[in-house]
């Protein structure tokens, strides 16, 4: 520990947000950065406490005490090492990770400022691509090849851990570019796509071979099986819950993906006919699902010029402020949050329930809904939906389903034939599927052994 009494003296500082007036009329990235001096100040306030919970709650076990001592000591690359010996994508966590390390911080127990592990991990990154302490690997080959089908991040994690073992991999990708949700679930207001392709250039650099436009299915996994010494199913959650009510059929009612993927295909030169474009342009728009994906979607609708937008949740509100007293430490605190999308305006409302798509002449016009209520279930298990009060209507001509992913069902692959990531899980986050990545790695190389 450089200063032992940082955490006593210095207080937690985010580098926070473009002013909102500026962010809303580009997809340039929201967030801004520290100076060096107040960012070695933040690393500073790290403890390296006895029992290191951060470490213990990140899903690859990043050793943020060690990394963020370096950080403050100015041995960037040091920093690195130690980082990237962990995460091999830090600069994708660094920028859209919830930060599970931060929720499990002594400091956060403490007096709830603890220390920003993910700010200083993105500011580490970003120096060690702007210095030049990546080196660019090339393994020796151990005579094996590897098929991965997906190249999201639980595919690019299990390539890259298996390309550094000396397997020749080769990436089957059905788009037209790698990084799966990364980029065409994720807003580039949170994650620039110039930040995948430096990385996926480093990738092919070291030996990784991409295949786009390849669709995989169930007969070409047996090929493949076929043909390679393993192959790694990581083709994530693909299939979206649906809402099968009345009116869904009605042009406006848009899958939330839909409208996300189609906006970064469009920044990144795609084009697409008036009739193909969905866009939120002059118009009410009615996000169901209160997750991130729909923060998303909110965020997204600003930026194309909508004249509203309106966010309805199933589910209760959470509560506010930082403890969750029905789910205390060491679980994740279900607390309200508030993104950069919400902040930029959203009416929010929980407790609705959606009967109806209404629509004249085939084209949505609003949205039927229903206030209720959860009570307990005698039986136990799922609480029971009540209605409370009358049915109201929510103007909207444009609706993003955001309920989630329904996890995939596989059939009996042949032995040498694994699953990871969310096409193995369910739906999760990206910092859980790259883990994932690097696990079923270690089992493909067992297997192969």
């Amino acid at each position: 520990m450089g200063n032992p009494r940082a955490f006593l003296e210095i207080h937690r500082q985010e580098a926070g947000y473009r002013p909102l007036h500026d962010r809303i009329h580009d997809f340039g990235e929201v967030e801004q950065t520290l100076n060096t001096r107040e960012r070695l100040a933040q690393a500073s306030r790290c403890m390296d406490c006895g029992v290191p919970f951060c470490h213990w709650a990140c899903p690859l076990g990043n050793k943020a005490p060690e990394w963020n001592d370096a950080l403050y000591k100015r041995e960037w690359e040091q920093a690195y090492r130690l980082l990237s010996s962990t995460n091999p994508f830090p600069e994708f966590t660094g920028r859209i990770c919830p930060a599970l390390c931060e929720k499990a911080c002594v400091l956060n127990r403490y007096n709830h400022e603890p220390t920003t592990n993910r700010e200083n991990e993105a500011a580490i990154t970003e120096a060690a691509f702007r210095e030049g302490y990546i080196e660019i690997c090339h393994p020796q080959r151990n005579g094996k090849q590897v098929a991965i089908v997906g190249a999201g991040p639980a595919g690019l994690s299990v390539a890259n851990d298996l390309n550094l073992m000396g397997y020749q991999v080769t990436v089957f990708e059905k788009n037209e570019a790698a990084g799966g949700l990364l980029r065409y679930g994720i807003p580039n207001f949170k994650l620039n796509k110039a930040i995948i392709d430096r990385r996926l250039r480093l990738l092919e650099q070291e030996g990784i071979t991409f295949q786009y436009g390849m669709e995989v299915n169930g007969d070409t996994v047996s090929q493949l099986a076929q043909q390679y010494d393993a192959v790694v199913i990581a083709t994530g959650t693909p299939t979206a819950r649906d809402l099968n009510i009345k009116g869904r059929e009605l042009k406006g009612v848009h899958f939330a993906l839909e409208l996300l993927s189609q906006q970064n295909r469009v920044l990144a030169g795609m084009e697409y006919t008036k009739d193909e474009r969905i866009t939120a342009k002059g118009k009410d728009v009615l996000v169901i699902g209160g997750g991130d994906t729909g923060s998303d979607c909110i965020g997204t609708a600003h930026r194309q010029g909508c004249k509203s937008v309106t966010q309805i949740e199933i589910m209760p509100r959470p509560v506010e402020g930082p403890e969750d007293p029905a789910n205390p430490w060491p679980n994740y605190p279900r607390t309200l949050k508030t993104t950069s999308s919400h902040e930029e305006g959203c009416t929010r409302f929980w407790n609705i329930n959606t009967l109806e798509f209404i629509g004249k002449d085939g084209h949505l016009s609003g949205v039927k809904v229903q206030e209720i209520d959860w009570k307990p279930n005698p039986e136990g298990g799922r609480p029971l939906m009540v209605e409370k009060g009358k049915p109201d209507i929510i103007k909207a001509e444009l609706v993003l389903l955001a309920m989630g992913f329904l996890k995939p069902q596989h059939p009996q692959y042949p032995d040498n034939v694994f699953v990871c990531g969310d096409a193995a899980n369910g739906a999760s986050l990206v910092v859980r599927a790259m883990a994932s990545g690097k696990q079923t790695a270690l089992k493909v190389h067992d297997y192969l052994k």
